[in-house]
């Protein structure tokens, strides 16, 4: 991974090569993190003069792809990589070094009390999540106010807005599900909705079929949520990026997403007056609302080459101050709990909302093992083409828990 570089920060300087060099992974080529990241870097250099940064930059999906190999054939000294049971697969193979020490020295049990669950395996802590977000439903809010449309509390709200959009022509949700993640955050939205935290918990830790009459009720939910509201067509080969497109035409209402996707609806020509934030609605007025909140982290492989200066890298990652500025860039919420939070609204929204949660899940195929998130959102995109394969998909889902658990 060394000697293919997407970006090179800083070239040697009087230090040995050998003792100075830090080699960083980051998974985000969209503008806005990529610049909140090299800024980071920049920062990092100008307190850390004798340390050389050499960084490689590429997108999610690709990141996805090569971390294992260059975890295993050419580590970097930190990459970018997700908490929870998606960080599993390398703690658990000892790709991923513990670090205890950084939380320790830098009083991060305090200041990172409410993530820190997430980021601890078997009594270990690993990485350093420097920005976490809320999902929700993002909508078009002149479209809203043309139609007379309040946010939707409940669920029967929203299908009755679903209709007035229908007869004016506008498609009630967005959505590109090519890459699959995006049905998980709908499903996962239902589910919340329909049965709970725990619910969620106990389907993503292999505890409740997938068979389970709870599940087939969100199952139930979200084939309402198609037949009466509906999704753009052809969503199967589009990006989530290829998505915002009938969003910001006017043609779609609605897109469920988390809020790193507002940066782009601002770059497709959208202004703050165009687009709102609401949580997902009631479902069941019993259920307790809980939120969609994934964290992203850095990680130091076990194959690191320098871990002394890795560490330094965490250290400063973690500082309320860098990350203030990092999430003021990206439009998203600092895991420190001293950082300051932006006056942006959808930032402000998405504290509160996150805030008064009941819990917060990091993400279908982030709870999930790996494994059985990949057929799991396959099994969702499927019953998002043809909802009379409900039950098939469930079966089968059955099938792969049974498996991988």
């Amino acid at each position: 991974m060394r000697s293919i570089l997407t970006s090179v920060v800083a070239l040697a300087v009087a230090a040995p090569a050998f003792a100075s060099d830090l080699v960083i992974n980051f998974d985000d080529l969209n503008p806005a993190p990529k610049a909140a990241f090299e800024a980071a870097v920049e920062a990092f250099k100008a307190e850390n003069p004798d340390i050389n940064v050499t960084v490689n930059i590429n997108d999610r999906e690709a990141h996805k792809t090569a971390i294992r190999n260059f975890l295993t054939a050419d580590a970097p000294d930190v990459t970018s990589w997700y908490p929870g049971n998606r960080m599993a697969p390398f703690t658990d193979t000892g790709l991923f070094q513990g670090v205890d020490d950084v939380w320790d020295e830098n009083g991060l049990r305090e200041t990172f009390a409410s993530i820190e669950a997430t980021m601890t395996r078997d009594g270990v802590t690993y990485g350093v999540p420097y920005s976490y977000y809320q999902w929700g439903i993002y909508y078009r809010k002149d479209i809203f106010d043309k139609l007379g449309l309040e946010e939707f509390e409940t669920w029967d709200d929203m299908l009755a807005g679903c209709a007035q959009m229908k007869e004016v022509g506008v498609t009630p949700f967005t959505i590109g599900t090519k890459f699959l993640w995006t049905a998980a955050g709908v499903f996962d939205y239902i589910n919340l909705r329909t049965n709970g935290y725990d619910v969620h918990n106990g389907l993503t830790g292999g505890e409740i079929a997938y068979t389970d009459p709870r599940i087939v009720a969100t199952f139930d939910n979200w084939e309402q949520l198609i037949n009466e509201c509906g999704f753009v067509d052809n969503h199967a080969s589009m990006s989530w990026q290829d998505a915002l497109t009938p969003f910001v035409n006017g043609d779609a209402g609605m897109y469920v997403m988390g809020n790193f996707a507002v940066s782009a609806m601002k770059d497709a020509g959208l202004s703050n007056d165009q687009i709102d934030y609401m949580p997902f609605p009631s479902i069941n007025p019993d259920v307790a609302r809980a939120e969609e909140a994934p964290a992203d982290a850095f990680f130091i492989p076990t194959n690191a080459t320098n871990v002394e200066n890795a560490k330094k890298f965490l250290a400063f990652v973690a500082r309320a101050d860098v990350q203030s500025a990092w999430n003021d860039t990206i439009g998203q919420l600092p895991p420190n709990s001293e950082a300051t939070v932006s006056d942006d609204k959808f930032i402000q929204e998405g504290f509160a909302t996150v805030s008064s949660a009941a819990g917060l899940a990091q993400f279908y195929d982030r709870d999930a093992p790996a494994a059985m998130a990949s057929e799991g959102m396959k099994g969702f995109q499927e019953f998002m083409l043809d909802t009379s394969k409900k039950m098939e998909v469930l079966e089968r889902l059955d099938g792969v828990q049974a498996e991988v658990y």
